[in-house]
């Protein structure tokens, strides 16, 4: 099972990558091309949070895997927007 204290991390982690991204995406719409390399890094950030979901899924309890499944598809719909954009 995986312990309180790493689940609590890995939840800070995904929503300060899921905001970073979020303000990547609204900034991109608003400056077009200008802030590639940030866009870039926010895409990665969110697929490395998306691995580390992936791996603590592994030693989770049922109510834990729950929680990080929903991150999960929170980071899936935030990258499929980012992609979606073109930027």
């Amino acid at each position: 099972m995986a312990t309180r204290e790493s689940m609590e991390t890995l939840m800070q982690q995904c929503e300060d990558a899921i905001r970073y991204a979020q303000d990547q995406y609204k900034d991109s719409s608003l400056q077009e091309h200008y802030n590639n390399d940030d866009y870039t890094k926010a895409l990665q950030t969110l697929e490395e949070t998306y691995q580390e979901i992936a791996k603590m899924a592994h030693s989770a309890n049922s109510q834990q895997r729950e929680q990080l499944h929903r991150m999960r598809l929170q980071i899936q719909q935030l990258q499929n927007n980012m992609i979606l954009q073109g930027h």
